[in-house]
């Protein structure tokens, strides 16, 4: 699935999944090949236009709009190039969903280390944009990069890694679109393994009591916590021994649980508290007790994964993990105030610090806070509001989630981003690979 559509009258129009971005490009190319990857880029420039790789769009930031620019569509370039079962190594081309990785690596006998809870973005638009997962001793996606191949401004194609052009390597994994187009991207993969799941709604006091413990003692642990409700649901993902057998929910409980309740049910909600505000707090408050605890063992990829069919606006911040309680309680003395009330539950994660230089997570064990509101609904004040409230303990915005920063708020942020914006220039001198979005957060001039 792509962003992309085309009117009556022949007119691209891109948009992105939250349909909070729109944008018309000047040409359209879907490359099947590295060689045609290089061909649309040296097109676009002896046009003087702009370029903007394209993936699902499942962005809520502009980063990846393509408005007056030669749009690189890469649904048309996806699949395995090669896998090295021993050492775990696979290849994989930039357009491939993390949805079609999954199946591919299964197929394998191979999984993602850790993953996200949507699949529906490709493997070079996850890293570019520092998607993560949750888990105290791990990574985000970029983490489980060994190798990338860029085609640059210039049309030239080249590998980066630890041992080869390792400043280049060091930006990219993290490179925001704003280096060159990904054509492959080498993950460090592992046996396949499975995970034991227990999910339930927990008293958000009891939860602020014993979250050392929850961090520390599980691989994975997230919670969402509905902000006029008093629990959250927690979910703990723990690894299994590899001869371990799996006991998934049944059919007709996944079919209750994920699509009716989550999806079905919940969007119908949701509705309502759009149409009538004042019901959205006893709304809230009803969905934080309806939560249902459920406990099976299914293969790692089943079990990261959730299917989102509501859709919603997002932002997200990654705080120091020792401010994740503060961060917390000011938000939740935050919503109390807000003139407009919200509808969606706050997601709350955890990672690991790494060394990627544009990585929200460089070089800090981190908190990542994701705030969402319903289509429709009033969203500013809260955002706004939740952007001061991280902005006092040196938050980092991700990259595909909204946020109101520029660069010169970044450069504070990022001990790396003047290295940053240095390769950038040194591989795209003439600022071939740009948007708005990426000429407000790098200082494009």
């Amino acid at each position: 699935m792509t962003a992309l559509k085309t009117s009556a009258d022949g007119q691209i129009r891109w948009t992105n999944w939250a349909r909070t971005e729109i944008a018309a490009p000047a040409t359209l190319s879907r490359p099947a090949s590295v060689e045609q990857i290089s061909e649309a880029i040296n097109t676009a420039r002896a046009k003087k236009l702009p370029v903007k790789a394209l993936g699902t769009g499942h962005s809520f930031t502009a980063i990846a709009a393509a408005h007056a620019s030669a749009a690189i569509d890469l649904s048309g370039w996806t699949g395995v190039e090669s896998a090295d079962i021993e050492s775990g190594l696979v290849t994989v081309r930039a357009g491939t969903t993390i949805k079609q990785l999954n199946a591919a690596l299964d197929r394998l006998g191979l999984a993602m280390i850790n993953l996200g809870d949507i699949d529906a973005q490709t493997i070079s638009g996850a890293i570019s944009t520092g998607t993560h997962g949750t888990g105290a001793k791990l990574g985000g996606i970029a983490t489980q990069v060994a190798a990338l191949q860029l085609v640059l401004a210039d049309g030239s194609v080249v590998a980066c890694s630890a041992d080869e052009r390792p400043e280049l390597f060091d930006a990219a994994r993290v490179g925001l679109g704003a280096l060159g187009v990904i054509s492959t991207v080498t993950l460090r993969c592992e046996r396949s393994f499975c995970l034991q799941a227990d999910e339930r709604p927990v008293p958000l006091e009891e939860v602020i009591e014993q979250l050392d413990e929850l961090i520390t003692g599980h691989d994975h642990m997230e919670f969402y916590w509905f902000p006029y409700g008093r629990k959250a649901l927690v979910k703990r993902n723990d690894r299994l021994p590899l001869d371990a057998a799996v006991r998934p929910l049944s059919r007709p409980r996944q079919f209750f649980e994920y699509t009716l309740m989550e999806n079905v049910v919940f969007e119908a909600v949701c509705r309502i508290g759009r149409a009538v505000p004042k019901l959205v707090e006893p709304l809230n408050r009803l969905s934080s007790t309806a939560l249902s605890p459920r406990a099976y063992s299914d293969w790692s990829h089943r079990v990261f994964v959730t299917t989102r069919n509501v859709r919603f606006v997002e932002s997200e911040y990654a705080v120091p993990r020792e401010s994740l309680v503060d961060v917390l309680n000011e938000l939740r003395a935050m919503v109390s105030t807000l003139k407009d009330p919200v509808m969606l539950p706050v997601e709350i994660r955890v990672a690991a610090a790494d060394d990627i230089w544009m990585s929200t997570a460089y070089q800090r064990d981190s908190a990542y806070f994701a705030i969402h509101q319903y289509p429709g609904m009033r969203y500013r004040e809260y955002f706004d509001a939740f952007e001061k409230i991280v902005a006092q303990v040196g938050g980092r915005p991700h990259w595909g989630k909204m946020h109101s920063l520029d660069a010169a708020a970044l450069r504070e942020l990022y001990p790396r981003f003047e290295d940053f914006r240095r390769v950038r220039a040194e591989v795209d001198p003439d600022r071939v690979f740009r948007n708005a979005y990426l000429e407000r957060v790098l200082d494009l001039t």
